[in-house]
């Protein structure tokens, strides 16, 4: 490791269930150093004897039991590698539908994300069907603030390493993508293997007619995120672990501010303070950490089960994080089979916040293009409309304003396992300020 300090970039890889993310993600951490090779051939054996060698690579990341034997990525994992420019930690997101809530604490965490999809006949197809998660997941990574992009083409030994397949592929996914919002000009499209390993790192021999980046010159083309560090402290507790001889450990992704040991931290919506014992990153104690980090930290009398995921840390003594007893949002309805009226309950997810709230009020249906008001307090919204709207959490929720703090004002509305709508907060009404 070097001795500066490398800029950290965090990647999400999405896409539909088996379409070879785990494999390409151990490939890739293998090839630049985050594993070595007898952990690799560890995994081999133990793959081979339970009848699945093809998932050594995936292994790396899969190292949950419970994972290993259904053969998904269940929890998020983080590993790092490092590329000429880039020090990355990568979050390996699920691809089955069941796990879709872990998946969007992933993408609000991430930097960049890494798109992996199925070349093979039927393959790319399922992913791209209506409710296949190439879709859904490149939808929600957008909407959750992921702006940059890099597509992984896998399994083109499967197809033969066909030009004309890649040409497919990418032509149909581009569309995609453009209508999402994404900017086609920017988004690599690199032909892969992530189990044969061809363009993850070295050029591969059974494509001479793509002349582009392999897969790790791509993420490395990425442009470096601005931090706001000089932010107040923010960190959406991801998981709370308890550590024998150290204690309480909260873990969670800097979004703003500064962390450093000796500072009272206080968690919303509960208000619990505690006092920061030590904080480290991938288990090494540092003094300070800012804002694009993951990051562990220990708390001084405080009970694992005090603090909880979703909860968001702060600093008690500048602008510290409190909950909220309802906030007004923009939202886009995308997917919901019939009307949206006051009284609906789904369930957001903000950050790595999972609570249901109630729509309050319907107050102005907008074009979704131009932000124009195109009726006042409608009686329903559907498919396709853009509307503000007041929400109520119906148990304490700790959120953001979009324009204070991107990471903790955006969200996701989830009903019938599927997105039905997304949406930015414009403003929120604390707890203990009265409702005008």
């Amino acid at each position: 490791m070097n001795q500066n300090p490398r800029t950290r970039i965090s990647i999400v890889v999405i896409g539909h269930a088996n379409s070879g993310k785990s494999t390409t993600t151990g490939h890739l951490i293998f090839k630049c150093g985050g594993v070595d090779k007898k952990t690799i051939d560890k995994y081999e054996k133990e793959a081979t004897e339970q009848g699945k060698p093809s998932l050594k690579y995936a292994w790396v990341l899969d190292n949950l039991k419970a994972e290993r034997e259904k053969g998904m990525t269940i929890d998020i994992s983080l590993w790092r590698f490092e590329s000429p420019n880039f020090d990355f930690t990568v979050i390996d997101a699920p691809g089955h539908r069941d796990f879709i809530k872990n998946m969007i604490t992933g993408t609000t965490q991430a930097d960049a994300a890494l798109l992996v999809v199925d070349s093979s006949h039927g393959g790319f197809e399922a992913g791209m069907a209506r409710d296949g998660q190439t879709r859904e997941h490149s939808l929600l990574a957008f909407t959750l603030g992921v702006k940059q992009i890099v597509v992984a083409v896998n399994k083109m030994d499967e197809v033969n390493y066909s030009e004309k397949r890649f040409e497919e592929v990418k032509g149909e996914l581009s569309n995609h993508l453009k209508k999402v919002g994404f900017k086609i000009s920017k988004v690599s499209f690199v032909p892969i293997s992530g189990w044969e390993g061809d363009n993850i790192v070295d050029s591969s021999r059974n494509m001479v007619w793509y002349e582009g980046p392999t897969l790790l010159e791509a993420l490395d083309n990425l442009n470096a995120p601005a931090r706001p560090n000089d932010k107040p402290l923010r960190i959406p507790i991801q998981d709370v672990y308890k550590i024998g001889g150290i204690g309480t450990v909260p873990v969670g992704r800097v979004e703003a501010g500064r962390i450093r040991p000796g500072i009272t931290a206080q968690f919303a919506p509960s208000g619990i303070k505690a006092e920061v014992k030590s904080v480290e990153v991938h288990h090494e104690c540092v003094p300070e950490v800012g804002a694009g980090n993951n990051v562990g930290f220990n708390v001084k009398n405080v009970s694992v089960k005090d603090v909880r995921r979703g909860e968001v840390a702060s600093n008690a003594d500048e602008d510290p994080a409190c909950g909220v007893s309802s906030f007004e949002a923009q939202i886009i309805v995308m997917n919901h089979p019939g009307k949206i009226t006051k009284g609906y309950c789904p369930v957001i997810d903000c950050h790595t916040a999972h609570v249901a709230c109630k729509f309050l009020d319907i107050r102005d249906r907008m074009d979704r293009r131009t932000g124009k008001i195109i009726e006042s307090n409608p009686e329903s919204i559907q498919n396709g409309d853009a509307a503000m709207v007041t929400l109520e959490p119906t148990k304490p929720l700790c959120v953001e304003t979009f324009s204070d703090f991107p990471a903790l004002g955006r969200f996701v509305i989830r009903d019938m396992r599927q997105t039905v709508a997304v949406g930015i907060i414009k403003a929120t009404t604390k707890y203990n300020e009265l409702s005008e």
